[in-house]
């Protein structure tokens, strides 16, 4: 029988802050909670983005002067809101009134006498433009050019950006700040905070897996969909010498699609099994989800960190989506609101999935889940937080634009549903699930993900099938997008309600939704009425993945069946100590502490620390051991 994947610890970082503990979830529902809840939700991102911290017993405020906490966070509660979630771009990254970028010109004399100009020895362009004569000028380190042709010349200007809306990290978060960041892509920085978010939510410390499960059976799955773009990964490198700059040993390694993947191991977990990533545009992270959920299916791997790292607000990036219509620009916003060229558009309301809308918002975001097999989440007393049932993926086929929707998301959602009826039956799917659609807020997508969805609904004989679109808070952070509706979805099984689509007035016209629920407003669906969840991801190129996600009262259910009420028992009781642990993290981080890992340089094993004896390899400081004798898959066929 196959392995249930269970997660066992979730974390990152998107525009509604940090992922564990519920806290991003909780952003987005804010006006649905509770005051107690309402004003942990603000504590949390006063912590995250440095404005709170409590230290020998006082509460701090940023500046390190003392606060009565409850006053403060009501002050602070407006900055709080408005500095998260989809904004207007800030300027910390870039400067988006203020662009650099370079123009080319032809320069000469309107006479026939040749252009007479001065400048630096040492910036003399090699070999000489035709027609230059130099001579030394009468200031030192200068010289004298006289040119009798005309030359092309590069005039550094500015200009303002079309886009300013983002799903930027909440105001004042820096991850660089966490750890010794060296001058690492932001990508990077993200995911050494999320996988650490992650790994601490677990309340088991990694060294007790590492003691219980073989090296060869922990896999890390995690990476980009655009690789590292910003000035120190790839997109450095590409624009050092155009700049007049000199490319630095980092920036190629660095900018490397899998970069997440090898970080973790390396600095983060001392993993010596299994890694990579799979790149699929935006829906990265349900590819790298089904890569793990096969290993512990199959039982080759009992434990998988799958994970996502999208860092994309750079001009560059903006510029091509851009061009490409794909982006919700400001001046397709005042024509959405019938605004006036002067008035400023809701860049709050910039997403609006399946509405009347312009295009998606850029965002961007980290994620990470940690999966267990049922047995070894059981035996060591894990949180259990959901299970994934499957992941399907299916390509469009043939197209006549490698960026037009096709016919694979069909496949892959029927497949979904019909997984997730194999579980909690034709009631529970009609009644007790969801969906957590692409939802980018395009035109495109609004009409053909409707479609799709719609016709699932009504082919399964499902009625009114509640459907969310968190990107209408988060923006689009392409590979990791379906990480964020992974997050959402957790929360709504510990909180109970259901995100709405609340930057839609109304569903547009030429949206499909006889038997679907497009929620416009939060839905209190309490929190063990839904039994999954079907995240939908659509991505560029015709990569289109749907995952069948299982709520933790339905994955408890299926444990007590397969292993019994006294095994569970036992269970709950290891579980007490993992779960205080849990808890005691996430006071930490209401707290400001900082429980970022980074392990530069930690623990380096040479080949002095392998015995290969006895068919099992065994590694210095692992307890289990690597066993040599595989089983031969093509026996029949040998000797």
């Amino acid at each position: 029988m196959a392995r249930l994947p269970v997660i066992t610890g979730f974390g990152g970082i998107n525009a509604a802050g940090r992922s564990s503990g519920h806290h991003g979830y909780r952003r987005l529902v804010i006006d649905a909670l509770p005051k107690s809840q309402t004003q942990a939700t603000y504590h949390n991102l006063a912590a995250l983005t440095g404005q709170l911290k409590k230290q020998d017993g006082k509460w701090l405020d940023g500046s390190g002067s003392e606060i009565l906490l409850d006053t403060y966070l009501s002050q602070l509660a407006p900055n709080l809101r408005q500095g998260s979630l989809i904004r207007e771009l800030e300027n910390n990254l870039f400067d988006p009134n203020r662009l650099p970028y370079n123009r080319n010109a032809s320069l000469g004399s309107a006479s026939d006498q040749p252009l007479q100009f001065e400048m630096r020895s040492k910036d003399l362009p090699s070999p000489l433009p035709a027609g230059w004569t130099v001579n030394d000028a009468q200031t030192e380190g200068r010289v004298s050019v006289s040119a009798s042709e005309n030359f092309e010349v590069i005039l550094q200007c500015t200009r303002e950006t079309a886009v300013h809306s983002a799903g930027q990290l909440p105001s004042g978060f820096d991850p660089a700040q966490l750890y010794p960041a060296r001058n690492h892509p932001r990508g990077l920085q993200l995911t050494v905070f999320a996988a650490s978010d992650a790994i601490n939510s677990m309340g088991i410390d990694w060294e007790v897996v590492k003691q219980n499960v073989a090296a060869d059976q922990i896999a890390v799955y995690a990476g980009s969909g655009m690789g590292q773009l910003d000035y120190n990964g790839s997109g450095g490198m590409m624009q050092a010498r155009l700049l007049g700059k000199k490319v630095s040993s980092k920036q190629l390694a660095l900018g490397y699609a899998e970069m997440p993947a090898d970080f973790i191991n390396a600095y983060l977990l001392g993993n010596l099994g299994t890694t990579g990533t799979n790149v699929a545009a935006c829906a990265t992270f349900l590819y790298n989800l089904r890569q793990g959920i096969r290993d512990i299916q199959s039982g080759t791997h009992r434990v998988v960190l799958v994970g996502t790292s999208e860092a994309p607000l750079v001009p560059e990036i903006f510029d091509g989506f851009a061009t490409m219509g794909a982006l919700a620009d400001d001046a397709s916003l005042r024509q959405l609101d019938r605004l006036t060229d002067e008035q400023r558009p809701n860049f709050r309301r910039a997403c609006r999935p399946f509405g009347n809308n312009a295009g998606f918002t850029l965002a961007e975001s980290a994620q990470c889940i940690v999966l267990f097999d049922d047995a070894l989440a059981m035996e060591l007393g894990a949180n259990i937080y959901g299970g994934i049932n499957e992941v399907f993926i299916n390509a469009d086929g043939f197209k006549k634009s490698i960026a037009s929707p096709g016919l694979g998301n069909y496949i892959s959602m029927a497949k979904a549903a019909a997984a997730t009826r194999n579980i909690i039956g034709q009631e529970g799917l009609a009644k007790r699930s969801y969906v957590q659609a692409h939802g980018t807020g395009t035109l495109q997508n609004r009409q053909t993900e409707s479609h799709i969805i719609n016709h699932i609904a009504e082919s399964f004989g499902i009625q009114d099938w509640p459907v969310a679109a968190v990107k209408s808070y988060l923006g689009h952070s392409l590979a990791s997008s379906s990480g964020d509706q992974i997050a959402a979805s957790l929360g709504v099984w510990a909180e109970g309600i259901i995100p709405g689509i609340l930057t839609v007035d109304a569903i547009a016209d030429d949206v499909s939704h006889s038997n679907v629920d497009f929620l416009l407003q939060h839905k209190d669906v309490g929190k063990q009425s839904m039994d999954a969840v079907i995240i939908n991801s659509k991505g560029f190129g015709g990569n289109n993945a749907s995952a069948s996600m299982l709520a933790p009262h339905i994955v408890e259910k299926m444990l007590t069946k397969r292993h019994g009420e006294k095994a569970i028992s036992k269970y709950k009781s290891r579980n007490e100590s993992v779960a205080q642990a849990s808890l005691e993290y996430d006071t930490s981080t209401q707290e400001g502490e900082n429980r970022t890992i980074y392990k530069f340089d930690h623990n380096v094993l040479g080949s002095e620390s392998i015995d290969l004896a006895d068919g099992k390899l065994a590694v210095t400081g692992l307890a289990p051991q690597i066993s040599l004798e595989l089983e031969n898959p093509y026996s029949d066929m040998c000797e």
